[in-house]
């Protein structure tokens, strides 16, 4: 984990800076936000950054998204100042932490913010048996590609070959493609020169030199435009980049790990998907099973995400009734483990008992589990979509599965079926008509 700090923070950088290394942390310290933003222009990198609440955080999370740097931020003051922990919270920041500092409440925030623990909670052979291939083929320089549906891990997978590798004490840096609009990915990946295109106001570095040295994921590269492909292709070929704007090559050495929920030799077959690239990137091939090839792990699951999410919204740790767990291993999961995720929480905040039980496991929008099976009639079903039109039913349809997903964009576009970039432009399109969208939830790796 990489903590950055900014600001004087009184005098009390060298405790908040004690505690977070003694977690694990590497820590950086800067004075301004535009020593900040060079830091991480310059491809240095952070987890974390840490700011002082009297400097300006609006201004600084505005700059951060204007470059599209993503690096969580929390706000840190001397004494009681409320006024200017509100601000704080309202401009974006994600905590406020008191100073000085409390060793448990850093902890917490190291531990919250930079989302959780990447280890595999896996006891089913066909899982297990993924996680051996993995931790063999990690030591060596091959590249990856890591195939299967969208909630399976596939991030956490990649995250522990870099752990396993030789290069564990590097960078590991991830880029979602399909996140990231085509036009701005180019830049993203290999950096840029000032001026080199309209709102480059400083040299960038890209993700490519910020891993040097340690590992790349390239997450859902099936959605990565044809010709930036091509421009992928030659980087893994000559080991070398160019930066937009700039005619001097620099040197890369990068372990590259791909991710797909798509069957790329398909999208190759399409004309979507480059071969020869495809055959450079998928040298050892990893494919994560769905949540249903492998129930075995869905009661140590279950029981994990309660206890984290108890925690996380201070509740007692309600252990899962026998009926309850029986439901959880009957159904299908398309949404995997990220809707069993999904799922768990809600339970946590329905449970009303000492456990547990069929009333708190909510499955889909409003309808609560009735001994596995969902309370909802079909024909009731079908009546009420006549006399609406297919536009309708449909928007209505992505708006109640991301709604269902917690604004997962990616996991609401597995469940229905279509690309993320669809489901970008629906949203878009519903948005310029005035219509309510729920906001974005975390894209977030889940175990």
């Amino acid at each position: 984990m990489r903590v950055l700090i900014m600001g004087d923070l009184g005098g009390q950088i060298a405790a908040a800076s004690k505690i977070a290394m003694s977690r694990g942390a590497q820590v950086s310290h800067v004075n301004t936000i535009n020593e900040t933003l060079n830091e991480l222009r310059a491809g240095k990198g952070a987890d974390l950054i840490m700011a002082d609440v009297m400097l300006n955080i609006g201004d600084l999370i505005t700059s951060l998204e204007a470059e599209r740097i993503s690096v969580p931020v929390v706000a840190c003051g001397v004494g009681t100042d409320s006024q200017a922990a509100v601000r704080a919270i309202k401009a974006g920041a994600k905590e406020y932490v008191p100073l000085p500092p409390d060793a448990e409440l850093i902890a917490a925030v190291l531990t919250a913010v930079t989302a959780e623990s990447f280890d595999f909670i896996a006891q089913d052979e066909n899982m297990l048996g993924v996680i051996r291939l993995a931790e063999q083929v990690a030591p060596s320089e091959a590249s990856i590609m890591i195939t299967g549906p969208s909630g399976t891990g596939k991030e956490i997978m990649a995250r522990h070959i870099h752990a396993k590798s030789r290069r564990s004490d590097k960078n590991f840096v991830a880029v979602n493609c399909a996140a990231i609009p085509e036009t701005l990915l180019e830049s993203e990946l290999f950096g840029h020169e000032k001026g080199a295109f309209t709102g480059a106001i400083a040299r960038r570095i890209g993700k490519f030199e910020e891993a040097n040295g340690g590992t790349l994921l390239l997450d859902e590269i099936s959605e990565m435009d044809v010709n930036l492909q091509a421009k992928l292709l030659r980087v893994l070929q000559e080991r070398e980049i160019d930066r937009i704007g700039s005619n001097k090559p620099v040197k890369i050495d990068v372990r590259i790990i791909a991710t797909s929920n798509r069957k790329i030799e398909e999208e190759v077959s399409k004309g979507n998907f480059r071969e020869d690239l495809y055959f450079r990137l998928n040298v050892m091939n990893l494919r994560m099973p769905p949540l249903s090839e492998r129930p075995g792990d869905i009661p140590a699951l279950a029981k994990f995400f309660v206890k984290k999410y108890a925690e996380l919204n201070a509740v007692d740790d309600r252990p899962i009734d026998e009926e309850a767990m029986t439901m959880l291993k009957s159904h299908a999961w398309p949404g995997n483990v990220r809707e069993l995720e999904n799922a768990m929480h809600r339970s946590v905040l329905l449970a009303t008992g000492n456990t547990i039980d069929l009333n708190a496991i909510m499955l889909q929008d409003g309808i609560v589990s009735t001994h596995g099976l969902q309370a909802s009639n079909p024909a009731e079903s079908s009546e009420h979509m006549v006399g609406r039109t297919v536009a309708d039913v449909e928007r209505q349809l992505i708006i109640n599965t991301l709604d269902h997903c917690l604004g997962n964009r990616t996991h609401a576009a597995t469940i229905l079926g279509i690309s993320i970039r669809t489901l970008r432009n629906k949203l878009k399109l519903y948005n310029d008509q005035g219509m309510a969208v729920p906001p974005a939830g975390e894209d977030r790796p889940t175990a």
